[in-house]
């Protein structure tokens, strides 16, 4: 695909999954035998067709309604098309109505599991739940992240071939819009990583001191171990999922530098001696992370809360002993949930009284919980939602 038709069908297909239940509101009461009952390759075809028809200005009504008519023609036959053009019409010459806005409807008018909607409403409030939501709709930025560049070399380059920038206050990025990181100066020479400044923080709050050896625990895709090569003396970059160090190599030999020793590990048990600092960047529900992963929202059951929880506490448990004696374990999730965050590191420190919380200096406050760990919420910090706790084991 071209570069503009690549982007088109980003925008359409993500749009979709970001506002699929208030789509399909529309669509249900235009279906005369119900909607539960259209085949699921139509009903996607559908909800493409209102995405462009109701969120999108730059597609004629015309062209939104044949192309989906000839899509639908393609999977299913003519009398499908048929269905699909008599559909998308009624949905192109009717009127919208503005959505009900009340407790009871936010999850459907922005396309949010009820049962995750309610735990943030009675955490944030309805007002802040309903500014979370939003931002969760929202086309995420792409961030860059100087590697083997500084970010003042990067800003330049990029300005250069003349795409402007934004600067990520407090240094931690350049914004590029409307362009693939692929086709940016310098991306072939490993200068930036694409990172949101969420994630950059953690390392930051992590402040590992220059020169320490370091287990990045849960390492792919490698973000976080780039930037934590650049002062470490070694890294030693783990991940349990073999399909995923490809990935992690590639990310390395592009954008990396120091020493990294890449290891297929599980960080419940870790196959590397003590060492200065261990980062347990937790698999985890990725609450924080819905702008960017618009599917993950449909796919994650209150279950799972548990569930996930569970195993963080098994990697803690079987990571805490690979500090050497005046280390530091730093703990982090892209999640919102306390079950996965500030409650999940008090049951390990009320488990292991060799470990204690240390707060660096350099992280604003308004980021700082009252026990010191980093809190970052999308609906306040306008960037993905993150969570770190800083340890430092007792020197013996």
């Amino acid at each position: 695909m071209s570069d503009l038709d690549r982007r088109f069908v980003h925008e359409v297909s993500a749009g979709v999954l970001r506002q699929q239940d208030a789509i399909d509101e529309v669509l249900a009461p235009l279906t005369t035998h119900g909607w539960s009952r259209v085949p699921d390759q139509l009903k996607d075809v559908l909800r493409l067709g209102v995405y462009q028809l109701r969120y999108l200005d730059r597609v004629p009504p015309h062209a939104a309604v044949s192309t989906c008519v000839e899509v639908a023609r393609n999977l299913a036959g003519e009398r499908s098309s048929g269905f699909v053009n008599a559909v998308l019409r009624k949905v192109a010459t009717e009127p919208s109505s503005p959505p009900t806005r009340s407790p009871v409807t936010l999850s459907r008018e922005y396309s949010h599991p009820d049962w995750l909607v309610d735990r943030w409403v009675d955490r944030f409030g309805e007002p802040e739940t309903r500014e979370l939501l939003a931002w969760n709709n929202r086309r995420p930025a792409m961030t860059l992240q100087p590697a083997r560049q500084t970010l003042d070399s990067v800003r330049e380059a990029i300005n250069a071939a003349g795409v402007p920038t934004e600067d990520v206050p407090q240094g931690m990025g350049l914004v590029v819009e409307g362009r693939r990181p692929t086709l940016l100066p310098g991306f072939a020479e490993g200068a930036f990583v694409i990172q949101d400044p969420a994630q950059a923080w953690v390392v930051r709050y992590a402040s590992f001191p220059p020169g320490s050896s370091v287990l990045d625990a849960c390492a792919a895709p490698g973000g976080k171990t780039v930037a934590l090569a650049q002062t470490a003396g070694l890294v030693v970059a783990a991940d349990k999922r073999r399909n995923r160090i490809p990935r992690l190599r590639q990310n390395l030999e592009r954008a990396g530098g120091g020493t990294v020793v890449l290891a297929v590990a599980d960080a419940e048990a870790p196959a590397v001696g003590p060492v200065d600092c261990v980062l347990i960047d937790a698999p985890c529900s990725g609450t924080g992370t819905f702008a960017r992963h618009p599917d993950a929202r449909h796919r994650l059951q209150a279950e799972d809360i548990n569930r996930l929880a569970e195993s963080q506490t098994a990697i803690l448990e079987g990571s805490h002993s690979t500090v050497r004696p005046g280390g530091l374990l730093v703990y982090a999730t892209c999640s919102l949930e306390p079950e996965e965050n500030e409650r999940q590191v008090d049951r390990f420190l009320a488990g292991h009284s060799e470990f204690r919380r240390e707060t660096p200096e350099g992280v604003p406050d308004e980021m700082l919980s009252p026990m010191g760990d980093l809190v970052i919420l999308p609906q306040r910090h306008r960037m993905d939602g993150a969570y770190s706790a800083r340890l430092r084991r007792d020197a013996e």
